[in-house]
């Protein structure tokens, strides 16, 4: 791509040599990007640098500070990672993206070993996941090589220094608005196009939706305090009213959301898996049904994918692969559907969830604490699942929004093996908070049940086995919180009995943590410590008054009826064989390897019912829900959740 920047009859930029004058003072003044041809301003306090940077690169290209301000709030938060990048590769608080580099160096590995069908009735599917492929990189993936290009500094600074980075951030929109012909200038509303081309969309439909959630920021106004304890502001511009049209002259391509099942605020493509016998009565990737006539959907579950965009739609579109319904991008929140919402993907390693649910994979790797997920994901993600929510009465609680690493395994064989993703990386209270179902307190000071809510960027527990295993995982903001035998933290770890393995800190190993926004009915307190009831036993953790890892709740338990001394936990809610019709094989109704014992109480999602949908041929004329007189409550059990019969209960309230 030729430097515009340079070329004659355009608006030139700064000159690389005034650029690289300004990096040495940038370095010198440690976050500071002077205004060219003037004498520097003195420092600005240590907390207030990255605000300056802003001002003074938006200065500098000529860029409205508001535009730089919200697209980097898209992008990061203004985040700086350490210099760290994100799933795909994308640096800094303008995540200017060098994907071959960070694809280089990655070490990421699977979470499990889980059948992603998880039914019975016919024999386990065990794909590998995909891995990142360097061979093709699109435009949206490179952005930081062109950064490099205008602004004349060299790729590492724009990786590793905020400053910089923010500086070739607003050199890429000042090019992207030379190239629509559009001029310079103060005015926000000049640069919607500027902004829509700056997201690496190829197609008009995702540079739209991206320009308008960069505008919604500018409207709304952001503050926050950084990763590195930088404090941002971007003031309110409620009247702020730009003019798409821009973006007619752009050469995007139209793209289509034509058989997609998606809000208008997004942007969304049907790519569909294929429906496909391949052989010896198989056939994949999902089965057809007709929810939600013929059962109702409760439950949507987050995953990351484990691999980047390109690999995981190849994989998606293979008949001998699994599926989901939707896959999200990193770089701009683009949507991609697969599966309609009829009918059963296969995505959760459970096939009581697969046959309730709508399955998301996220772009991403769960044991790369800083492979981030964007900004721009999360909100499209958001906005997806209150539309899905909507439509199909899901709550917006943990107990129906699950991450793939609270759906259980079916039986006490498949435990060991069930995915652990999104994992402890991915941040849940933000992600409540786009849902417009912010993790708050409901409850009094010593409710008998509480809310996990750490603070996310506060909160770094240690973890280990990210790149290597034993060796301790970059620090890192995380929504998970460890657990303790006893309220000391030199005390042994929680143990899953599941698992049978002596619980460590490892960065999937699930048996001792607890996940923001999950509730758990109070065992005890002692002092700055929390007891919870775990896996049917107390589980501490700290939780100082000061700095609460978790709020009071009011909330529906269970605890086991009267005359028990026990109860069984289930991983799935299966009819009574009974309830099976003739030439339905009745499926094992197999407790896991867990009980609720007397005295002891859980949260409980609600009351489902017993059910199991028969999809074991490629003809859906033989499809057919089974129901039972059964019926079970869904308990936050561990870190998954899990199911009892509603027979062996009592339901009380916190």
């Amino acid at each position: 791509m030729r430097d515009l920047a340079t070329e004659p009859g355009r608006a030139a930029g700064p000159s690389r040599r005034l650029v690289r004058g300004a990096l040495g003072a940038l370095a010198a003044a440690a976050l500071t990007l002077p205004l060219l041809g003037a004498a520097p301003d003195p420092a600005p306090p240590a907390t207030a640098r990255l605000q300056q940077a802003f001002a003074s690169a938006a200065a500098a290209y000529d860029v409205p500070q508001s535009v730089l301000l919200g697209v980097s709030y898209l992008q990061s938060r203004w985040d700086a990672h350490g210099g760290a990048p994100s799933v795909t590769g994308g640096y800094g608080p303008m995540h200017l993206t060098d994907a071959r580099t960070a694809l280089a160096s990655a070490g990421h590995h699977s979470t499990g070993a889980e059948d992603p069908r998880g039914d019975d009735a016919r024999p386990a599917l065990r794909p590998s996941e995909p891995g990142p492929d360097t061979a093709k990189l699109p435009d949206r993936l490179t952005t930081l090589p062109r950064a490099a290009r205008l602004t004349g500094l060299d790729a590492e600074t724009l990786r590793e220094d905020p400053a910089a980075n923010v500086a070739g951030g607003a050199a890429l929109l000042a090019e992207a608005q030379r190239r629509l012909g559009k001029p310079a200038g103060d005015d926000p509303a000049d640069w919607y196009g500027a902004v829509a081309l700056f997201s690496g969309a190829d197609d008009r439909a995702s540079a739209t939706a991206y320009a308008n959630e960069v505008f919604a920021v500018i409207r709304d106004g952001e503050e926050r305090v950084t990763d590195a304890g930088q404090r941002v502001a971007l003031d309110a511009s409620p009247d702020l009213a730009p003019d798409p049209s821009a973006l007619e002259g752009a050469g995007l391509r139209e793209g289509s959301a034509a058989g997609t099942e998606c809000p208008r605020t997004v942007s969304c493509e049907w790519i569909p898996a294929p429906y496909e016998e391949f052989g010896d009565g198989d056939y994949g990737n999902h089965d057809l049904g007709n929810r939600p006539a013929s059962q109702r959907i409760r439950y949507i579950v987050v995953h990351d994918t484990e691999g980047a965009w390109e690999g995981v739609l190849d994989m998606v579109q293979d008949p001998t692969y699994v599926s989901w319904q939707y896959s999200l991008r990193s770089t701009d929140g683009h949507i991609a559907q697969h599966v309609k919402a009829k009918d059963v993907a296969w995505h959760a390693g459970n096939w009581y969830v697969n046959a309730a649910s709508i399955g998301l994979e996220h772009e991403g790797f769960l044991t790369d604490p800083d492979a981030w997920y964007t900004e721009a994901m999360y909100r499209s993600s958001a906005r997806l699942v209150t539309y899905l929510s909507d439509k199909h009465g899901i709550p917006l609680d943990r107990q129906h929004i699950l991450g793939h690493d609270t759906v259980p395994g079916t039986t006490a064989a498949t435990i060991p093996g069930m995915h652990t993703d999104p994992g402890p990386y991915w941040d849940w209270r933000h992600y409540f908070e786009l849902l417009g179902a912010p993790l708050e307190a409901t409850g009094p000071k010593n409710a008998g049940a509480v809310t996990i809510r750490p603070d996310y960027d506060t909160h770094r527990p240690v973890f280990t086995g990210c790149e290597t295993a034993g060796e301790p995982c970059a620090p890192h903001g995380s929504s998970a919180v460890r657990l303790y035998s006893d309220h000391d933290e030199n005390s042994p770890l929680i143990k899953d009995i599941g698992l049978g393995s002596t619980p460590t800190t490892g960065v999937n190993d699930l048996s001792s943590r607890v996940s923001t926004g999950q509730q758990y009915a109070v065992a005890d307190r002692w002092g700055d410590w929390t007891a919870i009831w775990y896996l049917g036993q107390k589980a501490w953790f700290r939780n100082p008054a000061k700095t609460p890892t978790a709020v009071p709740a009011k909330t529906k338990m269970i605890t086991p009826r009267k005359g028990l001394d026990s109860v069984p936990v289930y991983g799935r809610a299966y009819p009574e064989a009974a309830a099976y019709p003739e030439g339905v094989p009745a499926q094992t109704v197999s407790p896991l390897p867990y009980e609720v014992l007397a005295g002891q109480k859980y949260v409980t999602g609600g009351k489902v019912p017993s059910e199991y949908y028969y999809a074991v041929t490629f003809d859906p004329a033989s499809h057919q829900v089974v129901r039972g007189k059964d019926q079970y409550y869904e308990i936050q059990f561990g870190h998954r959740v899990g199911f009892v019969r509603a027979a062996d209960v009592t339901v009380v309230s916190s």
